[in-house]
């Protein structure tokens, strides 16, 4: 369960065994982080995005060793400062308007780490963990935080295993979900799962009505509600992004089984 670097679902990415365990990246130190960190901070303004002062620091040391890792791995085409934020970053400025304080976050299908390590370096008191089913993926993008100085937990394998096995203390609270499968398919995966999360939140694009169609059509939205919480311009283009909450129904309290 991965992303590919345009946000395509299920692709595998480019390259070689450069990711194995110690294989690694260009040095840091390529990337002027000063400049880089003014530059980001300056588009982020430009665009009104409201990102904590500050946060610039981290988003640029992140950005720095993702592109370096590109080079090797590719797992974005965001590769400069304009659609890193426009894209990458104003995606996660969305979703954190809808965390709660100190929520248990999973990133599933991170893929290069977008929106999960952003969203860490956002709000500090979230307690974000990144998934992808890909081992390439997952081992650069340990590396990348690792490299970035963030301590984000990475998993590799399925996100849904992942979840099956939590307890009820440490349940995740979120499920963020961007660019991995079409409704139908995340929920196959977690639908049956409802009761082991709180919620997904998931970023889709402007065919969301048609997936969500679907879905509905195949019976899978028996045990969970959609509905859009958030919307914000593509930039570039005519179409927008979504933000859609998909939580699990529940009943009037009276031994009611829950209505669709």
């Amino acid at each position: 369960m991965s992303r590919t670097p345009d946000g395509d679902t299920d692709g595998m990415p480019a390259g070689d065994d450069s990711c194995r365990p110690g294989g690694g990246a260009a040095p840091a130190g390529s990337v002027d982080r000063e400049a880089l960190s003014r530059s980001i901070r300056a588009e982020c303004d430009r665009l009104g995005l409201a990102v904590p002062a500050g946060a610039e620091e981290g988003l640029a040391a992140y950005a720095e060793r993702l592109w370096a890792w590109n080079e090797k791995l590719n797992l974005t085409r965001h590769t400069d400062v304009e659609r890193f934020v426009s894209r990458d970053v104003a995606d996660a400025v969305a979703v954190v308007a809808c965390l709660g304080p100190g929520e248990r976050i999973l990133d599933v299908g991170t893929g290069g780490g977008v929106p999960g390590v952003i969203l860490a370096i956002l709000r500090p008191d979230l307690k974000v963990e990144l998934s992808d089913s890909v081992g390439k993926k997952a081992r650069a993008v340990r590396g990348i935080v690792a490299e970035a100085g963030l301590a984000i937990p990475v998993h590799e394998g399925a996100a849904q295993e992942l979840v099956s096995r939590r307890g009820p203390k440490d349940q995740f609270d979120v499920l963020v979900i961007r660019a991995v499968a079409p409704l139908l398919k995340l929920l196959t995966w977690f639908e049956p799962l409802a009761d082991r999360y709180g919620r997904m939140l998931v970023i889709k694009g402007p065919r969301w009505e048609e997936e969500k169609g679907e879905a509905r059509h195949r019976g899978l939205v028996k045990k969970v509600t959609i509905r859009r919480v958030a919307a914000w311009p593509i930039r570039g283009s005519d179409n927008e992004s979504v933000l859609l909450e998909v939580k699990r129904r529940e009943g009037r309290g009276d031994g009611t089984p829950p209505q669709p």
